[in-house]
This record gives C-alpha cells, structure tokens and sequence, in this order.
C-alpha cells in the first residue's frame, strides 16, 4: 500500500467528471498525489458508466460541459445516491452557482481556482460525512409528524420509507438535531458547515433549508418543522 501524506484522506474514493482532458489528468495527478483514490470520467455518459460499477466517496463535477451539463447530471444522480457532489463552474454569478445548490450539490468552487483550495473543500466535506451521528446527548428519535429522524444513523423516514438526504442536508440534520427548539442563525449554520462566511454561502444556506423542507414538511410553504424565526434564523421544532 502507498504511503498517504499527513493529515490526507487515506483511500478515499473520488471521482472527477471534466471534458477538459488536461484538467482531469493534472487533478487527478495532484489529488492522487494528495492520498486519493481517482476515477476520471470525460462526460455525464462515460460519468454514469463508471458510477453504476463503483462506490465513491465524493464526485467532482464540472458544471460547463458538452451534452448533459454537471447540473442536469446533479439533479438526475439526487433521485439515486446521496453521495457528496462539488461543482466546479467558470460562471461568476451567483445565481448560477445556486442552480447547482437546487439540484442537490453539497458545494460549489468557482475556476479558476487554486490546487490546494479544491484539496481544502473535498476534505472539509469528507469529514463531515463520516461525523455526522456526533450530537449532544439528547432523544435518539425526533418525530416531524410523519416522518421521523434517528438521530444515531442520521437517516430520515416517513414510515417505512427512507428519505434520501444530500451530505450537507444530514450535516444540517445534525446540527439542528442538536439543538432542537434552539434558533440557529445562518451565520451559524454556516460556520457549522466548515463554510467561508459570507453572503453567497448564507443564500446557500436558505437554498439548503427549502429543499430539506421538502422532505420534511407537509406544505413546505407553511413550515411546521423547520421555521424561520425572524431575525434569528431557523429552528427544527419536533413534536
């Protein structure tokens, strides 16, 4: 077995879907160099090949691509895994950037951008899959009317249904089964992420909160579960 640097991801599995064929070799170099497992795929189709006969531990997508584009491809792989997904776009406008979000991406970054600020954004999102059952002491079982959230598999049901969660919708899962009946500003929500804190990642946040809604509330409109409580942010009230 290959000796990992310090403080790398060991054996963790990633997939990087670019057309750009020198982007992906020189990420998968760099990341390999970085203690990863890498897969390349050049488009949604060769993307979807690998996927129906491997596991990955995160996927690295970029967004602009001939064909079915990273976000089409995002919202379609949401029905089916929940593995973490970061987008890679060229497009500066945020509006673009929170299309990815509704679709079910965990982050985004922005090119061009720097080697070591992709390595910092996979880690900061694989450790929190792997935490995500770390609350407070506190019910194990919290009940949103008909669905209810084990707060020890971080897993979300309506009966005997399982309802698929994103990474950073169990992250927020977590965090707010931590404190229930608390209110937790998006600033907060934010740092809990392991986000950089400014205005885009807050917007983030709200995008976050309205698909979660989703899947947890009757009328997603008229949140029962997830509120807003006004100028403080959000709080999950379970029964």
């Amino acid at each position: 077995m290959s000796e990992f640097p310090a403080g790398a991801t060991v054996e963790a599995h990633l997939l990087i879907v670019d057309d750009d064929e020198r982007i992906r070799a020189l990420l998968k170099k760099f990341l390999i160099r970085n203690g990863f497992l890498v897969s390349a795929a050049r488009d949604a189709a060769h993307a979807r090949r690998l996927l129906s006969g491997l596991d990955f531990d995160l996927i690295v997508l970029d967004v602009m691509m001939p064909g079915e584009d990273g976000v089409s491809l995002t919202a379609s792989l949401r029905n089916k895994i929940t593995t973490p997904i970061l987008l890679l776009t060229a497009r500066g406008e945020t509006e673009d950037r929170i299309k990815g979000l509704e679709a079910g991406a965990d982050d985004y970054l922005a090119k061009p951008f720097e080697p070591k600020e992709l390595l910092l954004r996979i880690n900061a999102i694989l450790r929190r899959v792997p935490s995500e059952t770390r609350v407070n002491a506190g019910p194990k079982i919290l009940h949103l009317g008909p669905v209810r959230y084990d707060v020890d598999k971080a897993e979300l049901w309506s009966g005997d249904m399982p309802i698929r969660l994103t990474a950073t919708e169990v992250s927020l899962m977590r965090i707010f089964a931590a404190h229930p009946g608390e209110p937790l500003s998006r600033a907060r929500l934010v740092e809990e992420l392991g986000r950089d804190g400014d205005q885009a990642q807050e917007r983030a946040v709200d995008v976050q909160i309205t698909r979660l809604r989703r899947k947890i509330e009757t009328d997603p409109r008229q949140p029962r579960f997830l509120q807003t409580v006004r100028g403080a942010g959000y709080m999950l009230a379970p029964d």
